[in-house]
């Protein structure tokens, strides 16, 4: 926690924590084994169900200058070709108060309704999901309706009939954008110092069990 809320490398660690190749190595293995991921879906999965959720998707380190896509039998890097330049994207369901309850790093190519196939079925009960537009689907809709959960999402400008929808509900969305911008001032996650996707994910498992 300490070096990827720094930036650090892993040799600036202080000297308490045990030598920096034990530090990585332990890092490196953990992840691969998806110990970070299964303490965060543990975690966040208790307490009370939330009656209102949030979902979107934001790259999440500032520059695009991460790496190349992985080569064939090599480990994912869930790097992708965007307008912007190489990068990866991760999208998110947050509760009313902006904790993250579902996270999901995905190439940076992938769209919105990409993401939101994946985390439909891991929605949890709830009675209301906010979106912006870029989710607005007819398929996407009918999925939250069969949830139980109503959608509280702008209609695209290409619907010849916009659906209603309710403003000032909307306007809690930004509690998700103020999630990812925290999420961006840890200077490992923002420059993406891991290439590979399983630490980098990790890394921002770490950053969300930290709030």
């Amino acid at each position: 926690m300490y070096v990827i809320r720094n930036g650090l490398q892993w040799k600036d660690a202080p000297s308490g924590y045990g030598p920096p190749k034990t530090l990585h190595n332990r890092f490196t293995r953990w992840s691969r084994l998806g110990v970070f991921d299964r303490i965060f879906a543990a975690l966040e999965g208790e307490g009370p169900k939330p009656g209102r959720i949030m979902v979107d998707a934001t790259p999440p380190q500032g520059s695009s200058h991460c790496g190349k896509p992985a080569q064939k039998a090599a480990l994912s890097r869930c790097i992708g070709r965007t307008k912007g330049g190489l990068n990866s994207k991760l999208h998110a369901v947050c509760d009313a108060n902006g904790k993250p309850l579902i996270l999901l790093l995905g190439e940076g190519q992938m769209s919105d309704h990409t993401g939101a196939r994946h985390i439909l079925d891991a929605l949890s009960p709830a009675k209301t999901l906010l979106a912006d537009r870029g989710y607005d689907s007819n398929w996407f809709r009918e999925g939250l309706a069969e949830k139980g959960i109503e959608p509280c999402i702008p209609s695209t400008r290409t619907r010849k009939v916009p659906l209603h929808y309710d403003a000032v509900v909307y306007r809690q969305r930004h509690r998700i954008e103020n999630m990812f911008a925290k999420l961006k001032d840890w200077r490992r996650i923002a420059t993406r110092y891991d290439r590979c996707a399983h630490t980098f994910f990790s890394a921002i498992c770490i950053f969300y069990l930290n709030q």
